[in-house]
């Protein structure tokens, strides 16, 4: 999945493909970026009822070549802080077939096979998590701590299965940090809990996602409520969708090879 991905509706083929997805996969992760012309992240606040104030407030961090060359080979390497809890760090792996994993890493905790769906467009990701100490990713970020000690043996030996030849997680740049607030609520009129995320670029620019999560059994009948509910709250749905992860990359790069 690209980083702007088509409103349009799935094709008959493409729906196929996402409902064979679903039924490997650990969990469905519905999306839906929200366009920032005119009053859009005004109006969905105030019809949501979201409060700001219990927003959590979190540092996203890349690591990659300059050229971007894990992302191209659909390897993301994040490091992350979040106020008032510990930090954390992922390897994932985009597109992902889930048969074709081991039975080993499918059976470890901290290792879980999502799909994304946003209108228009999915992707199956596997992603290797760990927890880190409070301190680890600024130390690391400040250049005081390896950044592979931001991942655990097991992550270290997913991504040299996946990176390409010669790259070392010490040999890649730092990009970020990107500040984001997620908010988890539970709006009136709707019984699942959505979270949202603001992204807020260097430059100013900013994305609104709002998602939820379910089981892969729920999905279709879970996309069907999320998309009236908010479609009878006023949330426009039919603007352009963009990844946050892939715009994040492209402003990172870009900034450093300027510089």
């Amino acid at each position: 999945m690209s980083a702007n991905t088509s409103p349009a509706t799935l094709s008959a083929a493409k729906a196929s493909e996402l409902l064979a997805l679903t039924k490997e996969a650990d969990t469905v992760e519905l999306k839906l970026t929200v366009p920032e012309t005119g009053s859009g992240f005004r109006s969905t606040v105030a019809a949501l009822e979201m409060d700001v104030l219990d927003a959590q407030i979190r540092q996203v961090f890349f690591l990659d070549t300059p050229d971007l060359r894990l992302n191209q080979h659909g390897l993301v390497a994040r490091a992350r802080r979040s106020q008032g809890a510990v930090d954390d760090s992922v390897v994932k792996l985009r597109p992902v077939v889930p048969s074709e994993l081991p039975d080993g890493l499918r059976s470890l905790p901290e290792f879980g096979v999502e799909v994304d769906a946003l209108p228009g467009g999915f992707v199956c990701s596997a992603s290797f998590k760990a927890k880190l100490g409070k301190a680890h990713v600024r130390e690391a970020a400040l250049g005081k701590r390896p950044l592979r000690k931001l991942f655990t043996k097991g992550q270290r030996t997913f991504f040299a299965s996946h990176s390409p030849d010669g790259i070392e997680l010490d040999e890649l740049a730092v990009l970020g940090p990107m500040n984001v607030l997620k908010l988890k609520f539970a709006p009136k009129g709707f019984d699942r809990r959505l979270v949202a995320e603001l992204w807020v670029y260097p430059d100013g620019s900013r994305i609104l996602e709002l998602s939820t999560k379910c089981t892969p059994s729920e999905a279709f009948q879970v996309a069907a409520e999320t998309k009236a509910f908010l479609g009878d709250r006023g949330v426009d749905m039919a603007g352009e969708q963009q990844t946050k992860t892939a715009m994040a990359l492209a402003y990172f790069s870009s900034e450093l090879r300027a510089t």
